[in-house]
């Protein structure tokens, strides 16, 4: 779907708040431009994100371990309200930049010193949600892109590259190294957006 040119059918047909991302799942094989009634519609990153890990349970996408999965739905719980509200105020030019830094923050007090990724040892849902999010600050801040005033982008990527958030921007660059991220992210349509 062009996300700047959304067709008719996607708000009556898909997600009725006709946003994405947003998928169709089961009922009949058609045409996507024309998804069937049938089948179920499911939308918010978070909540796919979750499907996908429900349809591959022995993925490790979401862990077994009760413990382990009550901090996967804690972290993603914690990008949503410290990190993806803040950012989004950020590049629309309606909240400053030191929100992303203060959420920025709570995120990486959640990351344990001897780990590769938010919880556990191997990639989950945690590591997936929080992903876009660092794409897009890696732009923003390499570019300073974005609807607040000149030069905030640039400094917010300053403050990040001091000692206070060297455990983030590790995890971070872990993040944006992943082979699936770097085939999916498209920069172009990220600056785009902002």
């Amino acid at each position: 779907v062009d996300l700047f040119n959304k067709p008719e059918w996607f708000a009556s047909k898909v997600n009725p708040v006709g946003q994405v991302p947003a998928v169709t799942y089961g009922g009949p094989d058609v045409n996507s431009e024309d998804p069937s009634p049938l089948s179920a519609k499911i939308a918010e990153s978070n909540v796919i994100l979750e499907f996908v890990a429900d349809l591959y349970p022995d993925s490790g996408l979401l862990p077994k371990d009760p413990v382990q999965r009550a901090n996967v739905h804690f972290f993603l719980n914690a990008v949503t309200k410290h990190v993806e509200e803040p950012c989004y105020a950020f590049l629309r030019g309606l909240g400053p930049y030191e929100n992303v830094l203060k959420g920025f923050e709570f995120v990486q007090e959640l990351l344990e010193d001897d780990r590769d990724f938010a919880v556990g040892d191997h990639y989950t849902i945690a590591d997936a949600c929080i992903s876009p999010h660092l794409a897009r600050l890696k732009i923003v801040t390499e570019t300073d892109l974005g609807k607040f005033p000149v030069g905030m982008g640039h400094k917010l990527g300053e403050e990040l590259k001091g000692p206070k958030f060297a455990k983030f921007m590790k995890y971070a660059e872990r993040m944006l190294e992943r082979p699936s991220l770097k085939k999916t992210d498209d920069a172009v349509c990220i600056c785009l957006r902002n």
